[in-house]
């Protein structure tokens, strides 16, 4: 019985790192990309801006999308 052939497709990983104040928009964004197949990683951060008085948060995420990687991509669209 002949085996199929593994697929041939190629596969690249796309990295963002979304930041911004510590607020519900910030939230509605990481919310946004993992229900457009974007996958955590890592624990997020937060770091205190004295100028502005206020927490900064940041998320680290991936997706893992067809192709080759091209620094020309917009990874917000990938």
């Amino acid at each position: 019985m002949a085996q199929s052939p593994l697929s041939t497709k190629k596969r690249s990983t796309v990295y963002r790192y979304l930041t911004g104040p510590d607020d519900s928009t910030f939230c509605h964004r990481v919310s946004e990309a993992l229900s457009k197949g974007w996958l955590l990683y890592g624990s997020p951060t937060l770091t205190f801006d004295p100028v502005k008085g206020r927490v900064i948060c940041g998320q680290a995420i991936t997706k893992d999308i067809e192709g080759d990687y091209s620094p020309e991509m917009k990874l917000a669209d990938a």
